[in-house]
Order: structure tokens, then C-alpha cells, then sequence
């Protein structure tokens, strides 16, 4: 496991919540699947997992909705 820092998380259409998070010590973003959404039939959104790459490069024109302090 690796230290992270939370960049900000945005809810998505079918309800499911992302964060993002920067590595510490390798600067590399990741995007995770915080929480599903109740009525989420994409299967690609597991909570706890990361987002598949095709859709990182979707979300990141995505203002996030609050920024971690």
C-alpha cells in the first residue's frame, strides 16, 4: 500500500461516487470508485476499485464537485 492524498471526489450520473487521489511518493493520479450507485448498472463500477483508463481520460474534464482541505 502506498500514501495517498485526496484530490477531490464528483458524483456521476448513474450515481456513483469517484475520488481522486494522488500518490505521495510517485505523483501518479488514480480514480476510485468510492461508493455505487443504487441504480448503477455499469458493471465497470465496483466500490473500492479503480476506473477503468478509457474512463479517466472522461472524467477528468469533469470539474470535481469539492476539493479535499
Amino acid at each position: 500500500m502506498s500514501l495517498v492524498r485526496l484530490l477531490g471526489f464528483t458524483t456521476l450520473g448513474c450515481g456513483c461516487v469517484l475520488g481522486r487521489y494522488r500518490e505521495v511518493a510517485t505523483s501518479r493520479e488514480l480514480t476510485y470508485v468510492e461508493e455505487k450507485g443504487k441504480s448503477c448498472a455499469n458493471d465497470g463500477h465496483r466500490r473500492n476499485h479503480t476506473v477503468m483508463a478509457e474512463r479517466i481520460v472522461a472524467i477528468r474534464g469533469l470539474e470535481l464537485g469539492r476539493k479535499a482541505s
